[in-house]
């Protein structure tokens, strides 16, 4: 049996350090788009029909449109997601 070393942690303050380096513009790492706190805004396009439906959803569970579309995303990622008959 091999005894192997443990990988140091990282501290809170050593992975700010590394994400404030990382995200300086000559780090050489560019993401698309405008980051809004710790939220990154995307573009999306919907049909009109869809749209209003997310909206109508929205209304009913007292949310914003950006909230159901968010919690929508976030379900699908975590618990999976079926279209026809393929599982992501």
């Amino acid at each position: 049996m091999t005894i192997t070393k443990a990988k140091p942690k990282t501290t809170k303050q050593e992975a700010a350090t590394a994400d404030f380096i990382a995200g300086a513009p000559d780090s050489g790492t560019k993401t698309k788009g405008v980051k809004k706190g710790n939220k990154q805004q995307i573009s999306l396009t919907m049909t009109p029909a869809l749209l209003a439906k997310v909206d109508a959803l929205a209304e009913k569970m007292g949310q914003s449109r950006a909230a159901v579309i968010n919690m929508a995303v976030y379900r699908a990622v975590e618990h999976g997601l079926t279209i026809d008959g393929l599982e992501g």
